[in-house]
């Protein structure tokens, strides 16, 4: 294959992939935004401070992963729970072990921007998600 091949190819998938976004419900893809969101918090902490994690932050991983699931299952009325849990998983979780509040107390900026971010993400995420399930049960099994 050729240089130019390859580069068409590589549109072609972006291209479908983004096609196949289209078509996720709103509520979906809101939540689907939100997490993205989390995920440049994440970055975020990351770049803060690197040392807060061994190599590459799992939670980066986590989260595009249960968004993975949510994007390509979307014509199953239960992938938004995916979105759904893996937020709360992470922002109750984060609470109640006290690692949540302690990085928001910690006094770095790029910690706690990070951290707020992170959080505004997958508040929205969850939100989004309820409201998906909430639409897709009124309009029918799938």
């Amino acid at each position: 294959m050729t240089a130019l091949s390859d580069h068409s190819q590589n549109r072609h998938d972006m291209s479908t992939v983004l096609t196949r976004l289209g078509t996720v419900p709103k509520y979906t893809r809101l939540s689907l935004c939100g997490l993205a969101i989390a995920i440049a918090g994440l970055v975020i902490q990351w770049i803060a401070e690197p040392s807060k994690f061994p190599g590459f932050p799992p939670g980066i991983l986590v989260i595009a992963v249960c968004a993975a699931v949510v994007a390509f299952g979307a014509r199953w009325r239960w992938t938004p729970t995916v979105a759904m849990a893996i937020a709360l998983w992470i922002v109750i979780g984060g609470f109640l072990s006290g690692e949540l509040t302690e990085n928001l107390a910690s006094g770095d900026i790029g910690t706690i921007t990070g951290n707020v971010v992170m959080c505004l993400g997958l508040v929205a995420a969850a939100i989004t998600a309820a409201m998906a399930m909430v639409r897709t049960r009124r309009a029918g099994p799938r």
